[in-house]
């Protein structure tokens, strides 16, 4: 039996453009901070029209790959893990909006998260890593009158768990989480007391990073989490607890 035959599908020119580019960036060919040959050279080099190539730039661009000043040459961005996660931010913020279960996904993947990487803290942490610990703390300590600045030191201490693995993805994929969550931090539905079992809970996850036990740091944490969990919700689910 002849097999079907597959149609030929008719790409546009500045795909092609933009595959071509993208080869030559990946493999190192244009490394970061160099610059793109002009448009003209890449009209004479692909045989193809302006349009193409400005489209191709404008997708590279776009892919965050490349910066495009008016009158220069497009240069290809040293990237960082924190710029490849800043590239889906508007992506993320929109499905935390329209789609509730999202947010208890996110959750969720923060959780397994910031498990694994207390147990790191807990192994890997220097002197200077306890110190930025211990100063988050004091800065909570300080903001417990000043819901916005508490929330605040709250981040920075998890910033600080993170910044412990020494792995700048890590400290990426937490920034990010903590910052898209932060939205959805529900002061609404939080009890009188709430900072200082914070406090209590912070104190107790250090306590155990600076003992070396990754599974009693562990532990500490889960409980953490278990509980603030319940303050991060969409604004309309709390809008109708409250009511």
């Amino acid at each position: 039996m002849t097999p079907k035959a597959e149609p030929i599908t008719r790409r546009k020119l500045s795909h092609e453009v933009v595959d071509r580019l993208l080869a030559q960036i990946e493999s190192g060919e244009i490394g970061p901070g160099s610059r793109l040959p002009s448009e003209r050279e890449l009209m004479d080099r692909y045989g193809v029209g302006r349009p193409a190539v400005r489209e191709a730039m404008q997708t590279l661009e776009n892919m965050g790959l490349i910066a495009i000043t008016h009158g220069e040459r497009a240069k290809v961005i040293r990237l960082e893990a924190r710029d490849m996660l800043s590239r889906i931010e508007h992506t993320a913020r929109y499905l935390l909006t329209h789609s509730p279960q999202t947010l208890e996904h996110l959750k969720e993947a923060r959780s397994m998260f910031e498990l694994g990487m207390v147990k790191i803290a807990a192994e890997r942490a220097r002197p200077e890593d306890l110190a930025r610990l211990r100063q988050a703390i004091k800065d909570q300590e300080k903001a417990v009158d000043d819901p916005e600045a508490f929330i605040t030191a709250d981040v920075n201490f998890h910033m600080a768990l993170a910044g412990t693995t020494n792995n700048p993805i890590c400290t990426a994929v937490s920034e990010a989480m903590l910052q898209w969550l932060r939205e959805y931090h529900v002061e609404m539905i939080s009890v009188p007391g709430r900072e200082s079992v914070t406090l209590a809970e912070h104190r107790r996850i250090l306590e155990k990073v600076e003992a070396r036990d990754a599974p009693g740091a562990a532990r500490a944490m889960s409980d953490h989490l278990n509980r603030v969990s319940k303050l991060y919700q969409d604004p309309k689910t709390a809008a109708k607890k409250v009511h």
